[in-house]
């Protein structure tokens, strides 16, 4: 028969515990001396080791020979603990055992010393799920037990505990397993099983197990199935967990900033037929959102991007077509869809597509959220100078133009008998026609959110950048007026320019040369507060 391949691999000691040696460590520790807590609360996500180190911490409290602190494996007890024919280590699922009756016999039991090992061990998974009469029942128990009993509460909801229990145990917390390391332990596993996988196909996985080893491995073994031979590649793992592959998030990414609907109603259509889930195409819809928002707003974004050099390219190129106003107005609006997912089953793909066509035009949302990126992305363009020659003010008639006007509507009649001298011409000067001046300077609305780019690398810098003025010219160029000299000596150098033109270039999402950004001492005639390029809109609307 075949045996499940976490349970399998399964850690018989402390030192197998992947990815959670701040736990580790002090167990080992209190193994060592020989000192135990009565009570114990192991809490984090599912799959992180809770239970399995609940096991190792049972049977080295009773191990004969412990070995650097974990149970040595061999000993009668240690065997018997493997074997399950002891009687002393007690394992209970609150979650089916969760009434008074249930803890009450337990609390019947602890007055009994154990029959054959030292310690008799209690072992309560998910202790969420009790009943507050049964929380209630082990108080006291919990509090003030033998000396020869111990508790191992785990739980996946800590919140879900009374403070009064939690305040009875020694507390530990199971953190999420990094990739690197369920990438290297699913590398050992394969290679022990014989399982041909590659080594993006290993990183996919633990991408998909989100922390979880448990998860990872049981991935693992549902990819490698009855063929160990063949060659267990990305798209494998796509096909069998039912993924869209990361190639088809960009495009349909790339279709909501082309407005390319065509693109959009096929890529949904392709899922539907594939017999995979819309639910799993969504949240790697908003997974893939949300490394874009990490991208604009992180300097170090490959430090929270689980991606290769590749992919994080692909990323830059179609994370600078999105503001970040309209990155976090499309992630709501996928939560939102994600939530009407979970209510009707039926319409998935009618949700799906009705929130992607809203999201290519920004017209058909009203809400708050995309009010704000349709303001960004207009205040920008007028910052830039791309409207300075969008409106007009009413073009004024030349005299010229108006005497001859005047001249055409009102006819003259000649009498016939006598002629009249033919009046000399004479010649009007012609006033030329004035020029719409556009203003020539227009506050940059996006200041502040460079100035904190520049801090990130250069915080000295940016505090003097703070007391500056940014101004758009009408050719594209950046001016930055500052108040006093000192200032423009502190911030007028090589390295500071290079911080701001990058800053630049990422806020107003185009290349910033050296020759358009230039420093200059603010003069009088200057305004003394950034003018809003709403006013401005609204003032060209007026005239």
């Amino acid at each position: 028969m075949h045996q499940a391949l976490y349970r399998k691999w399964r850690p018989h000691t402390f030192d197998d515990v992947c990815g959670q040696e701040h736990i580790t460590s002090i167990l080992k520790y209190e193994a060592s001396i020989g000192k135990f807590n009565h009570a114990y609360l192991f809490c984090g996500s599912r799959g992180t080791g809770k239970t399995t180190c609940a096991k190792i911490l049972a049977k080295v409290v009773n191990c004969e020979n412990p070995q650097n602190g974990s149970p040595c494996g061999e000993c009668a007890a240690c065997r018997s603990i493997d074997e399950g024919t002891t009687t002393d280590i007690l394992e209970m699922d609150a979650a089916s055992n969760n009434g008074v009756d249930n803890i009450r016999d337990i609390r019947d039991e602890v007055s009994y010393p154990p029959s054959s090992l030292k310690y008799r061990v209690y072992i309560v998974d998910e202790v969420h799920m009790l009943s507050d009469g049964a929380f209630n029942a082990l108080l006291k128990t919990l509090e003030e037990p033998p000396s020869y009993v111990i508790f191992i509460l785990a739980t996946t909801e800590l919140q879900k505990l009374p403070a009064t229990i939690i305040s009875r145990c020694q507390r530990f917390e199971f953190r999420r397993i990094s990739i690197d390391t369920l990438v290297n332990r699913l590398a050992y596993i394969a290679e022990k099983e014989n399982i041909n996988v590659e080594h993006g196909a290993l990183q996919l996985i633990a991408k998909i197990a989100q922390g979880g080893m448990r998860d990872a491995i049981s991935i693992l073994d549902l990819c490698a199935g009855g063929k160990r031979d063949s060659l267990i590649d990305e798209d494998a793992v796509n096909e069998i967990v039912g993924l869209s592959g990361r190639a088809v998030l960009a495009k349909v990414v790339g279709a909501v900033a082309d407005n390319n609907f065509d693109v959009i109603l096929e890529e949904i259509d392709n899922i539907v037929r594939s017999s995979k889930d819309i639910s799993v195409f969504w949240q790697n819809l908003m997974s893939f959102y949300r490394d874009m928002l990490v991208y604009r707003t992180s300097k170090d974004a490959a430090k929270y991007l689980d991606l290769t050099d590749s992919e994080i390219k692909g990323l830059a190129e179609i994370s600078a077509r999105f503001s970040r106003e309209t990155i976090l107005a499309h992630c709501k609006q996928i939560e939102n869809a994600y939530f009407s997912m979970q209510k009707s089953n039926s319409v998935k793909r009618t949700i799906a597509e009705l929130t992607l066509v809203k999201m290519c035009d920004d017209t058909l949302d009203s809400s708050n959220d995309n009010i704000l990126s349709r303001l960004s992305k207009l205040e920008d363009t007028v910052a830039l100078g791309a409207m300075s020659g969008g409106f007009t003010a009413k073009k004024e008639t030349p005299i010229a133009e108006q005497t001859a006007e005047r001249s055409t509507e009102q006819p003259t009649e000649q009498p016939t008998e006598q002629p009249v001298p033919k009046p000399r011409e004479t010649v009007i000067p012609q006033k030329e026609e004035p020029k719409q001046e556009p203003k020539k300077i227009r506050g940059l609305s996006c200041w502040a959110e460079v100035i904190d780019r520049v801090s990130q690398s250069d915080s000295r810098s940016a505090s003097y950048l703070r007391l500056t003025k940014a101004y758009a010219l009408g050719d594209g160029s950046i001016k930055i007026y500052v108040p006093d000299s000192f200032t423009l000596m502190m911030i007028d150098g090589a390295g500071v320019k290079d911080s701001l033109r990058a800053a630049l270039s990422v806020c107003l999402k185009r290349d910033i040369p050296d020759a358009q950004l230039s420093f200059e001492e603010k003069k009088d005639d200057l305004p003394d507060e950034d003018e809003s390029a709403l006013d401005s809109i609204l003032e060209n609307f007026e005239n």
